[in-house]
């Protein structure tokens, strides 16, 4: 019986998820085409280029101008057709919901690949390995520098380090972009040490080594930004975790025994504290995919996040759907694997019968 009350709660958690990321992802529909308002602009669009282009008909424009509007009219009703756009907003935002929700993105409608390729998956793939690059060495650092940090910080309470952390955590307050401006403007306009931004040298380096070292010269400046917007907060936030659990009765009580400080920490500390520990980290992941739109930009930066600011700006639906269905998806799937892990590390979390009021 317990294995079926567990596969009940795990189908359950699978179907509220999944009827998340469909609630979800239509409405990024809805507002990615602003209500159906884009697609009155790609009909506008449509009417100009064909109008223009059989304008620019020597044959065409011989014809009586009667004729001439009904052949326009013809080309322009065909093309809508084509792209689904006579039928009714309601109608076609249900299908690039199924269409989204089968991963079937489709092709972009202005944005291609460095390759030239117009698929939705191929012009996001191509910006993915930057995005990580850049947002997986920063975001790997921030977590584990600060969940050590922090807890080196909670054994040593009001000391002149905790003081200055405590002193640095307002520094996150303003976002990792501003601090990217004055950081371009000291090292690339004044000093002339550092790339004002892009990702490798215009021509990139030949050998792999150069390219490399190129990639990192310019992964410095961005970097660095987001440590300074990121780094102290988070050490901050978990020093406070820490010192909550470490002043629980039963570390009191470990540390009236003579356990070793280290014992302590593992077994006391850091292990009562595993479950936000992993959530955070598999949110760090997660939000890998979706980078910064604001900082890419400012850094000229070649990954996912300057790609949604380009899809917005040039009202490109496929592109901001295929983008937004992907993190939902990723973030379903961290959600429900983590509602698992919480059952193997955490002894008070239970699955099956009484979860719902366990958890």
């Amino acid at each position: 019986m317990t294995f079926v009350r567990v596969l009940r709660y795990v189908v359950f958690r699978a179907v509220s998820l999944f009827l998340t990321v469909v609630v979800g992802v239509y409405l990024a529909i809805l507002i990615a085409n602003m209500g159906g308002y884009v697609d009155e602009i790609r009909k506008a669009q449509i009417q100009e280029q064909v109008g223009a282009s059989m304008l620019a008909d020597p044959k065409l424009l011989a014809l009586p101008p009667s004729e001439v509007r009904r052949v326009i009219d013809q080309q322009i009703e065909l093309e809508e057709q084509r792209l689904g756009l006579n039928r009714p907003f309601i109608v076609r935002s249900f299908t690039y919901l199924r269409d989204a929700l089968t991963l079937s993105l489709g092709r972009a409608e202005r944005l291609t690949s460095d390759k030239g390729s117009r698929q939705v998956r191929d012009v996001i793939l191509e910006r993915l390995p930057a995005t990580l690059l850049l947002f997986g060495t920063t975001d790997l650092v921030v977590f584990f520098v600060a969940i050590f940090a922090a807890l080196f910080l909670s054994r040593r309470y009001g000391s002149f380090l905790d003081k200055a952390v405590i002193a640095l955590a307002p520094t996150s307050a303003a976002p990792a972009w501003f601090y990217g401006i004055f950081l371009i403007l000291l090292f690339a306009s004044l000093l002339r040490i550092l790339p004002f931004g892009g990702m490798v040298d215009v021509p990139p380096p030949e050998s792999a080594l150069g390219y490399a070292l190129s990639v990192a010269k310019h992964l410095v400046l961005p970097v660095t930004a987001m440590l300074i917007g990121s780094l102290f907060i988070a050490i901050y936030n978990w020093r406070t975790f820490f010192l909550i659990y470490s002043s629980e009765d039963y570390v009191e009580v470990a540390k009236a025994k003579g356990l070793p400080s280290g014992a302590i920490e593992r077994r006391y500390i850091l292990r009562p504290t595993l479950p936000p520990i992993i959530t955070s980290f598999a949110f760090t992941l997660i939000s890998l995919w979706s980078g910064a739109i604001i900082l890419e930009t400012v850094f000229s930066w070649p990954g996912l996040g300057r790609l949604l600011f380009q899809a917005v700006g040039q009202f490109d639906t496929p592109v901001i759907i295929g983008s937004v269905v992907i993190y939902a998806y990723l973030l379903a799937l961290t959600v429900f694997l983590l509602d698992i892990l919480y059952a193997l590390v955490d002894p008070r979390v239970k699955l099956g019968g009484d979860a719902g009021r366990s958890l």
